[in-house]
């Protein structure tokens, strides 16, 4: 995978924020998405790391007009320095692109913030064609 270092702009989002444990999130991202959607049709997917308590926002880049209900509410994607790769293939293996982001950065003296996000390519039927944006705050 291909690690490129660039400026983001900040994107918004309409997202549910929760505080939960890595053992947690497995079970919990899906239903933070299902109320989303019961605001917003979203189309593109986004997970934000704020740390690694974690501190999460899951939802959706949020379209023109969205206005936050309930649990809902509107947030963004952080601008700034990131490091950034593209995972393509099935989404158990995702943590492949979050290693090679974090080894690049070891290798070339970056250091990371540990704020990272994840923003979902469309669906594929097909596993192998699945894509992911995986993009890592540099400190």
């Amino acid at each position: 995978m291909t690690v490129e270092i660039f400026d983001a702009v900040a994107r918004p989002t309409a997202v549910v924020a929760a505080t939960t444990s890595w053992n947690e999130f497995p079970r919990l991202w899906k239903t933070l998405l299902d109320e989303v959607y019961t605001v917003v049709d979203g189309k593109t997917n986004v997970m934000l790391y704020r740390d690694d308590v974690p501190n999460v926002e899951v939802g959706v880049l949020a379209p023109e007009g969205f206005v936050p209900g309930g649990r809902v509410i509107a947030s963004a994607l952080p601008a700034g320095r990131v490091a950034r790769t593209v995972y393509r293939g099935p989404f158990p293996g995702l943590h492949a692109g979050h290693r090679a982001v974090l080894d690049w950065c070891a290798e070339h003296g970056h250091e990371l913030s540990g704020v990272r996000w994840e923003v979902y390519g469309h669906h594929d039927p097909d596993p192998a064609r699945q894509q992911v944006e995986i993009s890592w705050a540099l400190a």
